[in-house]
C-alpha cells in the first residue's frame, strides 16, 4: 500500500508546488495531506496514517525544529520519517535536524529528481518513474 505524504509549509503556493513535484518525480505515494505549521501537522498525524513528512523549518506558531522534537517525544509518532524541505542552508542547523532524527534534506528550490532521490528509500517509486522524469521539463524547478 503506497505511503501517504504530509507536506508541512506555511506557504500555500510552496505546498502546491511540492505536491506537483511529487507527482512529477514518479514516486509511489497514496494521499497527500497538507499543513501550514507544526500544530496543524500534529493534528494531521493524529488523524491520518502518514508514511513520510516533508517539513519546512521556518514557520509560524510551531517551527520545523519544534515539530520534529514533538514527534520524537511521542511514542506513537516517533518513527514517522521526516525529510526536511527548506531554503535553510546552515550546515549546523541541518546537522542538528539530522541528529534529531530527520531522514533527509532537500534544499528549495529543488528538481523532481532531487526530491525523488530523498524519498525513494522511504516510500519507493513507481515502475514507470524514469519515463515520467524523462518527459519532465528540466527547467521546472520548485
Amino acid at each position: 500500500m503506497p505511503a501517504n505524504v504530509l507536506i508541512v509549509d506555511d506557504s500555500r503556493t510552496m505546498r502546491r508546488m511540492v505536491k506537483k513535484t511529487l507527482a512529477m518525480a514518479g514516486l509511489d505515494f497514496g494521499e497527500v495531506f497538507e499543513a501550514g505549521n507544526g500544530i496543524e501537522a500534529l493534528a494531521q498525524l493524529h488523524s491520518h496514517d502518514i508514511g513520510v513528512v516533508l517539513l519546512d523549518i521556518n514557520m509560524p506558531l510551531m517551527n520545523g525544529m519544534q515539530f520534529l522534537q514533538r514527534i520524537r517525544d511521542d511514542v506513537r509518532l516517533r518513527n514517522t520519517p521526516v525529510v526536511i524541505a527548506s531554503t535553510e542552508g546552515s550546515e549546523t542547523r541541518i546537522r542538528e535536524l539530522m541528529e534529531m532524527g530527520a531522514k533527509g534534506y532537500v534544499r528549495k528550490p529543488f528538481q523532481p529528481e532531487t526530491l525523488r532521490n530523498a524519498l525513494v528509500p522511504i516510500i519507493g517509486e513507481r515502475e514507470n518513474a524514469m519515463s515520467d522524469l524523462d518527459s519532465t521539463d528540466a527547467d521546472d524547478a520548485f
